[in-house]
């Protein structure tokens, strides 16, 4: 007898089924088809036109993920057989290619969407090993149609064909890249080779990680003396105490969970408590504590395998490779736009520290300070000096009033109207629905979008986020379907507690701007192909630039009045925390942003280069701080993103978002009248929201801008922009512009 596991045919016999007579338990084999049951589809249409998502269950996601897989493969299979039959190549590829593989791959994207909301939002009904089987099966048959040679050859062929559109030239080229990616045309041996290195980065990268999540658990220090907690805020004691009922007593547990272990260096008041924790957190992984959690070997293994798979694939280093995917589309491009905010935050970082220093010692501080002692002393001078108190700004912060403000501002930029939807099949009593439709729609319209919202923290039910990140999923692009884009917004905000609403913080505040930002782009998408359609496509390093202009538009005044209100009386927000909120931006701006433009500088190096990890730290960490590396710092050893996440020489990608996030926020600021800037809204909404990875975003952003962007933006943002004199005869230097240089720009 053979059934199928995790998408694998197994042979049962009677040896091994009877191999182990003690049992404690049973393996559930869920069918990878589905049941012949009347529905086997969570996606068949409620009344509504939306997901039944009261019905969605385990075995229901499996089977439509198995049905739909298969349908993508044979696709794929049906394909290559009329390519190789016809010999010559096809006279309409979007129709012949494209079409049918958007049909089939269309809805496996959707189920995808719907498995993995149910995940974020209520883990109980779908657990995540039970999401990682249906995650593992969905992308497998998502890769069938970048790694069939026949499809690709065609494709490729077709990219010469001058009356495609641009969005049809943009897919052509990501099906290209992606198979050129994945090794389409590299044979023989090299091939057996790539495969042996693809295998063994995926091996590494799991001990890398393995190990740093061991390392970090290891380390827990119980603090039994209310004394050294006296300045943490109540909701951050609760969090932290062993007995949540017990939280202004404690005992408190502190852990290496990095917000657990930033907001411990934030309040804690005693200098040894804080390097305590500051040393174990950066030698964690390395060879100066548990030997057997060291992760050196396997950065360099992570190092020399990527390098080995670049030069496979006919890349110089790994870096090179990366920029096939990235908006900057150079090394050089990226070491210009780095070098210059470099420029300019270095010296404001030596003034700021240097005032926060004295600051310092005006309190009782004696002696220099170092890196550890910075998140304290920089939330005592901005709480001092500056009199922003992020505890107390909570009650002017209730989330029905942010919400509605956020709609509000969204409505008056982009032409939109948002309206609750009752009555819609959703995960839980939390969630709303909401309908996003044409400004200028009358009663009854169609809808042009839709999302859901699941905002409050639920412990049982949600899966865990430490630094409360929130996610933005795309649940459909509605290309070609009939339906219409759909996403959810998936928070862990606090929950009502009686009569009084969730309060949020401004770094709440700021998830949700941010969020909902990505969702914008998402659903005001005008792409006609789920490929290309919203965020499908974007390069990496422009993927996060819609989320980061509502986080500007957040820090408006405008904004921020409209935004608030006291949650027992409705109060205004008062001016002076409206400057404090505002200053916030600027406080520590050049020191914070030279820690960034360290470790996209780290990252880069160490994908460059094939000198010791400790080498290119030790060369790199004077450059960007004015604090002596610790000699035992190992810091490397534990850095998830880089090298077992997915942002391995792409880590400078954040900064280059916030970038272009920021010189697109100039034209909101540059528009002083409202007429101005509802112009300038749905410009943006032309461009960014709309053409999604149907167009290369240095394009994009000369529509929108009419010129290159350029540092310059971020730098007056963060306040630490002074035109230096340079030029010939003295006159002002300017930060060029940072041009991108990307490979299908003309559109």
């Amino acid at each position: 007898m053979a059934v199928s596991f995790c998408g694998k045919r197994l042979l049962l016999t009677r040896t091994n089924l009877f191999a182990n007579p003690r049992r404690h338990g049973y393996i559930v084999l869920v069918p990878e088809i589905g049941e012949d049951l009347p529905e086997k589809n969570p996606l068949s249409s409620s009344p509504h036109g939306l997901p039944e998502f009261n019905n969605v269950t385990i075995e229901k996601c499996v089977g439509a993920i198995g049905q739909q897989a298969i349908a993508a493969e044979k696709s794929v299979r049906a394909i290559e057989e009329r390519l190789e039959q016809a010999g010559a190549p096809l006279a309409d590829v979007i129709k012949d290619i494209i079409v049918p593989l958007e049909a089939t791959g269309a809805p496996l994207e959707t189920t995808w969407g719907i498995a993995k909301t149910l995940y974020l939002g209520n883990s109980s009904r779908m657990p995540t090993k039970s999401y990682l089987t249906i995650h593992e099966r969905a992308r497998g048959a998502r890769r069938a149609k970048f790694n069939s040679v026949p499809i690709y050859r065609a494709l490729k062929g077709a990219l010469a064909d001058g009356t495609l559109t641009g969005e049809e030239r943009r897919l052509l080229q990501k099906y290209v890249l992606e198979a050129k990616l994945s090794g389409i045309e590299v044979d023989g041996s090299s091939k057996l080779e790539l495969n042996e290195i693809l295998e063994r980065l995926a091996q590494e990268r799991t001990r890398f990680r393995s190990k740093r999540d061991v390392a970090v658990k290891k380390f827990q220090q119980r603090v039994e003396d209310p004394a050294l907690m006296k300045e943490f805020p109540p909701s951050l004691l609760q969090s932290l105490a062993l007995d949540p009922s017990q939280a202004m007593k404690g005992p408190w547990r502190i852990t290496l969970q990095p917000a657990v272990a930033e907001r411990f260096l934030e309040y804690c008041g005693d200098r040894t408590h804080r390097w305590n924790l500051w040393q174990a957190d950066t030698r964690k992984c390395s060879i100066h504590t548990d030997k057997s959690l060291e992760n050196s070997s396997h950065l360099e293994s992570v190092r020399a395998l990527r390098k080995r798979q670049a030069k496979l694939l006919g890349y110089e280093s790994y870096v090179h490779m990366s920029m096939e995917t990235k908006m900057a589309g150079t090394v050089e491009a990226v070491r210009g736009a780095l070098d210059e905010l470099q420029r300019y935050a270095r010296p404001a970082a030596d003034t700021e520290l240097g005032t926060l220093e004295r600051f310092a010692g005006e309190q009782g501080f004696r002696g220099p300070l170092d890196i550890y002692d910075v998140p304290y002393w920089k939330r005592r001078h901005l709480a001092t000096v500056h009199q922003f108190d992020q505890e107390a700004l909570k009650d002017y912060f209730p989330l029905p009033r942010v919400l509605g403000g956020l709609f509000q501002l969204a409505e008056e930029l982009f032409g939109v109207r948002i309206v609750e939807r009752v009555g819609v099949d959703v995960w839980h009593e939390d969630v709303r629905f909401y309908d996003v439709l044409e400004a200028t729609a009358g009663d009854g319209a169609t809808p042009i979008a839709g999302f859901y919202t699941d905002f409050y923290s639920r412990e049982a039910e949600k899966v865990a986020v430490a630094d409360n990140a929130g996610w933005m999923v795309g649940i459909g692009s509605g290309t070609g379907s009939g339906r219409v884009p759909l996403a959810a917004l998936i928070c862990n905000f606090p929950a009502p507690v009686y009569a009084k609403p969730s309060l949020l913080t401004l770094d709440d505040v700021q998830t949700l701007f941010n969020r909902f930002g990505k969702a914008l782009q998402h659903l005001l998408t005008t792409c006609r192909y789920s490929d290309v359609a919203g965020l499908s496509n974007v390069e990496w390093d422009a993927v996060e630039v819609g989320g980061h202009v509502l986080t500007h538009l957040l820090h408006d005044a405008g904004t921020l009045r409209a935004i608030s209100g006291h949650y027992t009386n409705d109060d205004p927000l008062p001016e002076p925390c409206v400057d404090a909120i505002q200053r916030r931006r600027t406080h520590l701006a050049g020191y914070r942003l030279c820690r960034e433009l360290y470790h996209a500088n780290l990252d880069l190096q160490l994908h460059l280069t094939s000198d010791y990890w400790l080498d290119v730290m030790k060369a790199l960490y004077p450059r960007f701080h004015p604090f002596p590396l610790d000699r035992k710092d190992a810091h490397p050893c534990s850095l998830l993103p880089i090298v077992s996440g997915e942002w391995g020489a792409a880590y400078y990608g954040h900064l280059w978002a916030r970038m272009i996030a920021a010189d697109v926020y100039s034209a909101f600021a540059e528009a002083k009248e409202p007429a101005a800037r509802q112009e300038v809204g749905r410009r943006f909404r032309d461009t960014f929201l709309a053409l999604g990875g149907g167009c290369h975003p240095g394009e994009v952003f000369r529509r929108f801008r009419g010129r290159d962007p350029s540092p310059t933006a971020l730098l007056q943002t963060l306040g630490i922009y002074k035109p230096q004199q340079g030029g010939p005869g003295g006159a002002t230097a300017k930060p060029a512009a940072a041009t991108p240089t990307g490979k299908d720009e003309q559109q």
